[in-house]
C-alpha cells in the first residue's frame, strides 16, 4: 500500500522552472500519457487505465499500460491519496473486461512532459517526484509527489512543508495551486464553464 502526497500548479513559464529542476534534481525521463477514466456509477471510485511512452534519461525507449484506482482527499492545498496501481500487458484486453463489467469512459486526459526526482538533502524522507507537464486543453503544470508507506498526520505536515518549500525554491506563488483534479478541469472546459 503506497499513499500519495502531491499538488499541482499551473505555470506562467515552465522553460525557467525545467531549468531550475534539471539544476535541484536527477532527470529521469519524458513521457507521454494518455488516461482514460472508467467508472460504474458515482458511488464507485475511478479506474484510470495510462498509457504510457517516453525515454528514460539515458535515452532508452519505454512503454507501459498502467492501471491505478485511488480514494482521494483534499487536506489544504494539497491532495492525499491511498493509490492501488499494477501494469497490464494488454491495455486493449482490459478495457474490454472493463465493458463486460459494465465500466463506461468518464473522461480522457493526454499530457507530455518531463520528470525529476528531488532526494531529501538529509536523507530521512522519500524524494519529491517532480513533473512538468502540458495537459491537453489545459496547459503547462508542475505536479510534485512524495509516496510514502503511512499517513500520518507527522507524515502528512512534513509532506505539506516539503512541497511547499519546493514550490517556494521554483518561484512559483502558493496561489497557482490547483486542487481540482485535471478531469474536473476538463469537465468544465467542454461545458464551457
Amino acid at each position: 500500500m503506497a499513499y500519495e502526497f502531491e499538488l499541482k500548479a499551473k505555470l506562467d513559464n515552465h522553460e525557467a522552472v525545467k531549468d531550475l529542476l534539471f539544476r535541484l534534481g536527477e532527470y529521469y525521463q519524458s513521457y507521454k500519457r494518455l488516461d482514460t477514466y472508467w467508472i460504474k456509477d458515482e458511488k464507485t471510485p475511478l479506474i484510470r487505465l495510462r498509457r504510457e511512452s517516453g525515454d528514460n534519461a539515458a535515452g532508452t525507449p519505454y512503454q507501459s499500460n498502467t492501471i491505478s484506482f485511488k480514494r482521494k482527499e483534499i487536506s489544504g492545498c494539497m491532495e492525499v491519496n491511498h493509490e492501488q496501481e499494477f501494469t497490464v500487458s494488454n491495455a486493449d484486453c482490459f478495457e474490454d473486461m472493463l465493458v463486460c463489467l459494465g465500466l463506461n469512459i468518464a473522461n480522457n486526459n493526454e499530457k507530455h512532459g518531463w520528470a525529476w526526482i528531488i532526494p531529501d538533502c538529509e536523507d530521512r524522507y522519500s524524494p519529491i517526484i517532480a513533473e512538468i507537464s502540458l495537459v491537453a486543453g489545459l496547459g503547462w503544470f508542475l505536479e510534485l509527489e512524495i509516496i510514502t508507506a503511512t499517513c500520518s498526520e507527522e507524515t502528512a505536515e512534513e509532506s505539506r512543508k516539503r512541497l511547499y518549500s519546493l514550490l517556494e525554491l521554483l518561484n512559483i506563488p502558493l496561489s497557482h495551486i490547483e486542487t481540482r483534479p485535471y478531469t474536473v478541469l476538463l469537465s468544465k472546459l467542454t461545458k464551457g464553464e
